[in-house]
């Protein structure tokens, strides 16, 4: 039968066709392929580097974010498992080893970074589920309007089958307590109880070589019942007591324990429940690690390496900061940017072919095609390093293909060299200025990474400063900063790294033996000085004198050992910082690692729906690409749009808009789009059409947020911004 006889009916239906698989979305791979379509096996190699490094990046942050978490998950699992092990016993004695009805309680503080509570949340479930107990659900309080829905979605998640929910039924089970629906299937929490007892009695009864196949080889014969909520304020105060209330009328029959999701604080669960529920908790306080803590480690251990080929700018990396710091704190949004920076670098930059591991970097610039060749040779950093050639070397450099792959080699093997002493400089530049009073270059290595990226931080005003404070250092304190920096850099491999960690140790062994010799370095106190004569009596005449010999005799006063020592270590750490700490836009071949494109990532990841939609309605053409709405700067055709025309219209109008007289404005504009005689009697008229067309734009308007009624005058709407594009 063809389609035309299956859907040609008298009666009207519902008809569903499956796709046909052959319109399926582009894939990354064209995406990247297509920016260069006349060399696809670039492209290829690109976008097979590109899901390397993802996969890296996702391999790396997915066990830092273990990591991190370890430590609160363990906390939450040896919670669990103590209040697992009181359920062991008979189900009539549960209640003697609570408080009656008291259900357990862990109050998770996650912090207000809400994006990343789903991923902590979820390896929660996953540890709870593999060590504790396999009975764990998550619910959501977008999922949970109302009571039923709340013990619905637990229901389901728990015995794992579909349960369907009556509207015509919804009054009579919101004065139930015991059951949601009574016309569904057993769904009730004593059907709950009785599903839990059949269970765990099956389980009992199997043999110990089946029991992993029932629950898993470590849960305990009457394992509990664990409810998490993930978004505890997102809630309905009345929803979350009406189940509390519930559920502590079953914990002689049901072992139950709650765990709450909060990102504000915990005092959230005494502005949601009163003490008559609340008292039904027994709760114990969780706290996470910071997320500012958090997105320190990432930075720490996916930027701040030469392991990783992948760079991003100075611009780059603070317009991604900004939006951690400014916007949502969510470490996994950070991740996601710098997600979407790896993608537009490999799309962007055709020669990120290179930007890869060493052995395979190498390989790639030895087979190189021509036009590759000449993109290199369009490189300003390769420009610059031309031009400081000699003038043969410069022309065999433009001119020799051969020549380009040759130098193109050594110069990927210089760039990993500088980022190999790179990084151990700048952590041992922060080592010792971050505890400087007010920061002078950043509390968080951050700070001091971007400052380095954009500028030499050499010749900033902060490093003037910090070097300042560093000379004002007292021995213990300076010997102590001075082996944080040797523990940073003993733990690179670079000969050059190496060789500055001896001669630091070599400095703090000199600190050392001045304190073994200070006491025979010391001359003998000098009773004549002029500071012994102040104590002496005398006239003015002598005062003025001596307090003229002591101001000279300061001027002259010669450095004490440890004052030339400390400015000698401090100048060779100013050396290190010098050498190894310039700009990385002047390494050769820069841009194959680097990303710089900040307003490609800003537009992206920073919406700016306001301007999005001002753009649209005073410039339709831009979005319709329709030819009769090009119009000149500030107007807008009367073939525009119903509220594109009204949005024009009002921009003409002061705070207060009058309803009648902007209709009639709009009626004009809109009879002379249909091409009526302006002389004409209905010329401007306003019927009921454009009377409703009129009233649509205005609700729109509204909706959009440039309008609203006001009280003032009842002809009249009130305007809520100023200007347009």
């Amino acid at each position: 039968m063809d389609l035309q006889a299956t859907t040609s009916s008298v009666s009207k239906g519902c008809f569903v066709f499956k796709p046909s698989g052959k319109k399926r979305k582009r894939s990354i791979g064209k995406y990247i392929c297509l920016a260069n379509s006349d060399d696809r096996e670039n492209g290829k190699q690109r976008f097979a580097i590109c899901q390397r490094l993802w996969g890296k990046i996702k391999g790396d942050t997915e066990a830092l974010q273990d990591e991190l978490n370890k430590k609160i998950l363990d906390s939450l699992l040896e919670f669990s498992r103590k209040w697992a092990s009181s359920f062991q016993c008979k189900p009539d004695d549960w209640a003697s080893h609570m408080r009656a009805n008291e259900i357990p309680t862990a109050a998770l503080v996650l912090g207000v970074n809400v994006p990343d509570h789903d991923m902590t949340l979820q390896s929660l479930s996953d540890l709870l589920q593999s060590s504790v107990t396999p009975f764990v659900v998550s619910v959501q309080a977008k999922e949970c309007a109302a009571l039923k829905h709340l013990m619905q979605r637990v229901f389901e998640r728990l015995m794992g089958v579909g349960i369907t929910v009556d509207e015509e039924d919804e009054e009579e089970s919101s004065h139930c307590n015991t059951a949601v629906h009574q016309k569904r299937v057993h769904c009730s929490m004593n059907t709950l109880c009785q599903w839990y007892k059949s269970v765990t009695k099956k389980y009992s009864a199997v043999s110990p070589d089946e029991k992993r196949s029932v629950l898993n080889k470590d849960a305990l014969p009457n394992p509990p019942v664990v409810v998490i909520f993930k978004d505890l304020e997102g809630f309905n105060p009345r929803v979350l007591q009406d189940f509390i209330l519930i559920c502590s009328r079953y914990t002689q029959e049901l072992p139950l324990m709650f765990i709450f999701g909060i990102a504000t604080s915990p005092s959230t669960i005494q502005n949601m429940l009163p003490h008559s529920v609340s008292s039904l908790l027994c709760i114990q306080l969780f706290q996470s690690l910071s997320c500012t803590q958090h997105l320190a480690t990432v930075i720490d251990k996916l930027l701040l390496t030469h392991h990783f080929p992948f760079k991003l700018s100075g611009k780059v990396l603070q317009v991604l900061v900004s939006i951690f710091l400014y916007h949502d704190f969510s470490v996994r949004n950070f991740i996601k940017g710098l997600q979407l920076a790896l993608l537009e670098h490999f799309h962007s930059q055709a020669l990120s072919v290179l930007c890869c591991e060493k052995k395979e970097a190498l390989l790639s610039a030895q087979t190189l095609s021509h036009q590759d060749v000449e993109r290199i040779r369009q490189l300003p950093s390769f420009m610059r390093y031309v031009e400081s050639q000699e003038p043969q070397e410069q022309v065999e450099l433009l001119t020799s293909d051969e020549r380009v792959k040759e130098t193109c080699e050594k110069l990927l093997k210089n760039l990993r060299k500088y980022h190999k002493n790179y990084y151990p400089v700048l952590r041992c530049l922060h080592s010792l200025t971050s505890a400087l009073p007010k920061y002078p270059l950043g509390k968080q290595i951050r700070e001091l990474y971007v400052s380095c990226l954009e500028k030499n931080v050499w010749e900033s005003s902060e490093y003037g400063s910090a070097m300042q404070l560093l000379r004002m250092l007292a021995k213990d304190e300076l010997v102590a900063a001075l082996q944080k920096c040797t523990d940073v850099l003993e733990q690179c491999k670079a000969k050059k790294m190496k060789r500055a960690s001896q001669q630091l140790k070599e400095y703090i062994s000199k600190f050392e033996k001045l304190d073994r010799h200070s006491a025979g370095d010391n001359t003998a106190e000098d009773f004549t000085s002029p500071e012994k004569s102040l104590q002496k009596k005398t006239d003015l005449f002598h005062l003025q004198k001596t307090l003229l010999e002591m101001k000279e005799s300061r001027r002259t006063k010669k450095m004490s050992p440890f004052e030339v020592l400390r400015n000698e270590v401090l100048d060779f750490i100013s050396s290190l910082v010098r050498t190894h700490l310039a700009l990385p836009d002047e390494q050769p071949l820069h841009e194959v690692s680097y990303f710089s494109s900040s307003a490609v990532l800003r537009h992206h990841l920073n919406a700016t729906p306001r301007n999005s939609i001002q753009t649209a309605l005073s410039h339709p053409y831009r979005y319709l690409q329709n030819e009769a709405l090009k119009t000149d700067a500030g107007t807008v055709s009367s073939a525009a749009p119903d509220i594109c025309i009204v949005y024009k219209l009002h921009l003409e109008c002061g705070r207060l808009i009058n309803l009648y007289d902007w209709l009639e404005a709009y009626s004009t504009v809109v009879s002379a789009a249909e091409g009526k005689d302006p002389e004409s009697a209905d010329y401007g008229k306003v019927d009921e059409l454009k009377h409703a067309r009129f009233i649509q734009a205005v609700s729109e308007l509204e909706f959009l947020g440039f309008v609203k009624s006001t009280k003032q005058k009842t002809d009249h709407v009130a305007r809520l911004t100023w200007g347009g594009c």
